[in-house]
């Protein structure tokens, strides 16, 4: 029996997602409770995910050991275990790729960090990574980093389903569709079908309002108080606002004409950081139709506990929505520098968890030889 809450969650129009994916998950049966009682019709990860996942318990342990007689390097084995448990979550999810014909269901697995900023290394890592996990319902998580543009593009176009990660600004944003966009006309030019490749686009929220907020409390002034904890909303329901301009002009509707799919809008980072806030804040204010919402485990639970769904929290925001980004700028708060400083920090956070990762793997290497 599905919970109440996440379930009115769905039936408004958002797509409940994971934040989260380990081999504990897989093999004790926790991911496929969710998946029968929590409404969780996806699952994302990244290199910190990864990084955590393999520095519990011992489940990597034989592989690891094995990989390590086969005399694999760091790389390569860090490349074994994540494919290998995202091909296994992707076994999981297929009734319901199949079911939603092929909109949700998904796992995604993101590139290299370290290659963030090259797009043909991005594009061929995308091509590997496709490759290796060989499952038609896996997605390519490619940062929205300005290299990372056309190498979104340029994945889409050879035919692989793309979630692009790590957005922070609307103008980014833009960008995001417009390389989508750009990569289904190229797929239909070469032929492929365009009903059996489709993205979403992670725009992150939570890490929006830590910064803001910490500039907020810097100036310590009433008016800046209340502006606490607004931008990061103020900012998603604006994207959305974006997505329907660009889903609704000639170029889509052509698009759309072939078979094309939305590039659904994904709220990423919605695991509230500041206990001053409601724990369900980046859930019940920003339900909308066709988003999908990637929750960590404790965003999850909040929901299912006292999550407030009621209803369409996102259009017809956009006026006010403005006015709050408007009165970050009058008191001196740049928006341009909170996210270029947000996006360089989550490219750092993410290359630093895969070196994590990296000597977490080298050490059991080392305990494996010995």
């Amino acid at each position: 029996m599905s919970n109440p809450n996440l379930q009115a969650l769905t039936d408004a129009g958002v797509s409940i997602w994971l934040d989260d994916l380990s081999r504990d998950r897989l093999e004790t049966g926790n991911l496929k409770e969710l998946i029968e009682d929590s409404c969780v019709v996806g699952v994302t990860s990244n290199p910190s995910i990864f990084q955590a996942a393999l520095s519990k318990g011992e489940r990597y342990n034989a592989d690891l050991t094995a990989l390590t007689k086969a005399g694999k390097s760091v790389e390569e084995i860090v490349f074994d275990l994540t494919t290998s448990d995202v091909r296994d979550a992707c076994d999981l999810f297929l009734p319901i790729f199949e079911s939603t014909d092929g909109i949700d269901g998904r796992v995604s697995i993101e590139v290299d960090p370290r290659i963030a900023h090259e797009t043909d290394p991005t594009v061929q890592e995308a091509q590997h990574l496709y490759a290796a996990v060989d499952r038609p319902n896996v997605y390519i998580k490619i940062p929205a980093t300005k290299a990372g543009l056309p190498a979104i593009a340029a994945t889409l176009a050879q035919g692989i389903s793309v979630n692009v990660t790590l957005i922070f600004s609307l103008e980014r944003y833009r960008g995001v569709m417009n390389a989508f966009l750009e990569g289904l006309e190229r797929a239909h030019r070469a032929g492929k079908d365009l009903r059996t490749i489709t993205s979403v686009a992670s725009f992150f929220v939570s890490r929006v309002d830590t910064e803001v907020d910490k500039r907020l409390d810097a100036l310590g002034t009433d008016e800046a108080t209340a502006l606490r904890g607004k931008a990061g909303l103020a900012n998603a329901r604006l994207a959305y606002e974006a997505f329907e301009e660009v889903f609704a002009t000639p170029r889509w509707k052509s698009l759309e004409a072939e078979g094309a799919r939305v590039q659904r809008p994904l709220w990423a980072s919605t695991g509230v950081k500041d206990p001053a806030f409601p724990d369900t804040l980046y859930v019940t204010e920003l339900v909308a139709p066709d988003v999908v919402n990637t929750m960590p485990e404790k965003t999850l639970e909040a929901a299912a506990d006292h999550g407030d769904i009621h209803g369409d929290t996102v259009t017809g925001t956009y006026d006010e929505s403005r006015a709050v980004l408007d009165s970050l700028e009058h008191l001196g708060i740049s928006y341009t520098s909170v996210v270029d400083l947000l996006e360089d920090e989550g490219v750092a956070k993410f290359e630093k968890a895969w070196d994590e990762l990296g000597e977490g793997v080298k050490a059991e290497m080392a305990k494996a030889g010995a």
